[in-house]
Order: C-alpha cells, then structure tokens, then sequence
C-alpha cells in the first residue's frame, strides 16, 4: 500500500438538493497549531470533530471582484478541458472543483511555486486578488431559490458552497494560513486523527463528501489514500440542482439518429423544445443557451460542423464571442439526453499547464501553511458526472490533490443537436463556468427513460 503523504487535499462539486447535508463548520481558528481533541471524541476515535473557534470575517466581495473571478475561472476550465478532452469521446470537468481545490493550496504557497499556480490559475487565488473568490462564492450562493417557469410552475434551483478543512490534531499550522481560509473560503475546522486511526478518518471525510453530493461521490478518497501520515484535507463542496426555465415535454421525446465523430450513427432520445432562445451563428457553428429557472444560470450548448477542430480554437476570447452574439430568435431545437462522467488524474496536465514547482518534491514551497513539513502536490485526482434530460440538469464533481511531505433575423430557425457538441453550465452574471464538456455520443451515459 503506498503510504498518503502529508498533506490532502479534497474539493468536490456537487449537483444535488432534498437530502439533509452535513453541518458546515465555524471559521478556522487563528492559532499556530490545532488543537487536541478531548478523550473519546470522534476525532479521538477517527472520525472528525468540529471545534468552535474565534469567528474570522468574510472579506468584503465586490460584482467587479465577482466578475474578474468568474473570467479567471473560465479561463482555467478552457486550459483544463484542451488537455483532458479527447477527439471521439465523451468529456466532463468542473473548473470550479479543480480552480478551489488548488486555491486553498495557493494560499500557502510562496516563492516561485505561488507564481506558477497564480499564472495557471489566472490569478484567481493570488494574494493580490484576496476578494475574489469571496466575491464569487457570494455571487453564487444568491443563485438558489424557488422560482417560476415559463407556465407559471414553481421550480427549484439550488447552489449553495461550503469550504471547510479537517487538520490533524496537533499539526502546527501557520495562523496567517488559516485566516486566509476562513476569511477568502469561508473555511472552518475539523480535527481527525490521522496518525492513530486514518481509515476511519478517511470514511468520516468520505461520508462528508458522500453526504454533500447526495451519494454521487461515495469513495472520493480511495482506499490506502489517507495513512498515518496524512495532515490536512481541505474540501471544498458546491451543489446544483436546476431545473430549465421551459422543460423539455417528456411525452414529445423521441428515437433519432446521432451521428459520431467518425461518422457512424446511434438512435439517443431526442428532447424537443420551440420558442424564443438566445441563438446566435458564425462560421462553422451554432449555439443556443438553454436558461435556469430565475435567469441566473443557463447551459450554453455549442454544435460545431466539426468537433476537433472547433474545440482546438476554443478560448476565452471565442467563448466570449461566441456568448456576445447571443439574441433571442425563435428556435425549434431538438436535443439528446445526456450523462458523462470523467475521472483523471490532472497532476500530468497541471504540469504541463505551467505549475510544475508545486508537484516537485525539492522545488515546491508551501511554507505558508506549516514549516513543520516541507510539502509538495504528489496527485490531483478529478472526477465530474453531468445529467441533462427534460426536467434540467444535475451534475457532481469531485477533486483531490494529494500533497507529499518534502442583432439577428426574426424567422425561426431549427437547431438539431444530431452530431457532436460543446456544452458549458455557466453563472450569467459572472461568466463563471460551473461545468464544462464535449458530447460525442450522447447515448453513452444518458439517463434512462
């Protein structure tokens, strides 16, 4: 069994609602070292105990602050799926999952490794930029509500985020750390005991995470991922649950013919839809966004002439583009159901990406969470899951870094989504991309009838 090194880091992302969710934990206290836990309480025993600490206030958010996280973000997710993505298949990530993962790490991260991980990261987390991860969770957190449809039916969004961090007892962490997380993160704390009893620290964290994502992720931290030399798991929760603005009719689903990348055809479940939808057309592609509930949020789907070389142009700029040319029309559109799920290990692909200090053992600095240790990024796994059928969306996505010791035309127009697309679940107001993906044939995964 390999041994944890130690420290872990764990962000999910969650796309559920109804079910009772574990208690968020109070901000994280501004000491130097965490404290014990009394005798024969859950961290004593393995599992996590939260302690009450003096309480660390929220920075002040700003829609600017919001709005610059947002194209950060975007950004980031692009970078990401250009590098996970593959020509044939089926692709899902979070940037969001990945982006906070990796900012809590870059909040002690210092010297040549925080330059790398801001520049990756497109300065979402840099010190400079302190407020805007605040300001984006802020923005999100307002998104979650009960609102009318397009008939007048009362429907639900629901998107709520939660940070919090689960320390070893005893581990001294540096108190400028933990106020960066309580104050950009909302983080709080949690003991465990990962030195005595590490499995069972790693099944409280993992039924957290469980409960957080409505059973989506139930084994975020595999087996042999938490030994007694694990320290800190920082984790990061988001949940979505959203329902369209119009839904789809069921009874108007029907068998239609898809066709693959390589030109082959499968029979998916087409949903079907007619009226006004933002739509826009340029040179080789079409779009329509798809609205939530409350106007707030909406799926951007992309139907590209051809997927590979669309996708190997697609950047921020031509996203921008892409949504600034948005107008309503009239649009019979017709759309698969859908499902994909995407797990990897990104350590590779961040590397590749420009931060390779935070995954060498000799040049990573992350002094800025304890000097005790010197640690480093040893694996950054990343699973997200996505379901799309006539009543919304629901998605779940999961995050571990593991660090180591040491103006259009009125006519109506048609839209059939019966090749491979580009689809993107994005906060309006922000820009931000919660999710973000590739179909290449939407019967792999879908949900069922």
């Amino acid at each position: 069994m390999r041994r944890l090194p130690a420290l872990l880091l764990a962000a999910t992302l969650a796309g559920a609602c109804g079910a009772p969710s574990a208690p968020t934990p109070s901000a994280g206290p501004s000491a130097s070292a965490v404290p014990s836990a009394p005798t024969g309480s859950p961290a004593a025993a393995g599992g996590i105990e939260f302690v009450s600490a003096p309480g660390i206030p929220r920075l002040a958010t700003s829609t600017a602050a919001a709005a610059s996280a947002g194209a950060a973000l975007s950004a980031f997710g692009l970078d990401l799926l250009a590098r996970v993505r593959t020509a044939d298949g089926n692709a899902v990530v979070s940037p969001a999952s990945v982006a906070l993962a990796l900012a809590m790490a870059r909040a002690g991260a210092r010297g040549n490794t925080a330059t790398e991980m801001d520049a990756v990261l497109h300065g979402l987390a840099a010190d400079a930029h302190a407020d805007w991860v605040a300001s984006l969770d802020a923005a999100l957190e307002a998104r979650s509500g009960t609102f009318a449809d397009q008939a007048g039916k009362p429907q639900q969004v629901t998107l709520r985020i939660a940070n919090t961090s689960f320390a070893q007892q005893g581990l001294p962490l540096e108190p400028a750390y933990l106020d960066a997380l309580a104050a950009r993160f909302g983080a709080g704390a949690g003991l465990a005991d990962f030195k005595t009893a590490p499995e069972a620290a790693r099944s409280a964290i993992n039924a957290w995470v469980a409960g957080q994502t409505e059973q989506r992720i139930k084994d975020l931290l595999g087996p042999g991922t938490v030994d007694d030399t694990t320290r800190l798991v920082l984790v990061n929760a988001v949940y979505l649950k959203a329902a369209w603005a119009k839904p789809f009719d069921a009874t108007a689903t029907s068998d239609a013919t898809f066709t693959r990348p390589d030109g082959t055809t499968v029979t998916a479940k087409f949903m079907q839809s007619g009226g006004s939808l933002d739509y826009a057309a340029g040179a080789g592609w079409q779009a329509v966004q798809l609205p939530y509930v409350g106007d707030q949020l909406a799926m951007l789907v992309i139907v590209p002439d051809s997927l590979p070389s669309f996708a190997a142009g697609l950047d921020t700029a031509a996203l921008a583009s892409i949504a600034g040319q948005l107008a309503p029309r009239e649009v019979n559109l017709s759309l698969p159901r859908f499902g994909t799920e995407t797990r990897a290990d990104l350590a590779a692909v961040l590397a590749t990406l420009g931060m390779p200090s935070a995954f060498s053992a000799s040049a990573a600095d992350f002094s800025g969470m304890t000097t005790a240790e010197r640690l480093f990024i040893s694996a950054v796994v990343h699973q997200a899951t996505i379901t799309v059928d006539e009543a919304g969306t629901e998605a779940a996505a999961a995050t571990a870094a593991v660090m180591a010791g040491a103006a259009a035309p009125s006519q109506t127009v048609t839209l059939r989504v019966d090749r491979p697309f580009v689809f993107a679940v994005r906060d309006l107001a922000t820009g931000a991309v919660l999710f973000l993906g590739q179909i290449a044939d939407p019967t792999v995964g879908a949900p069922a009838s």
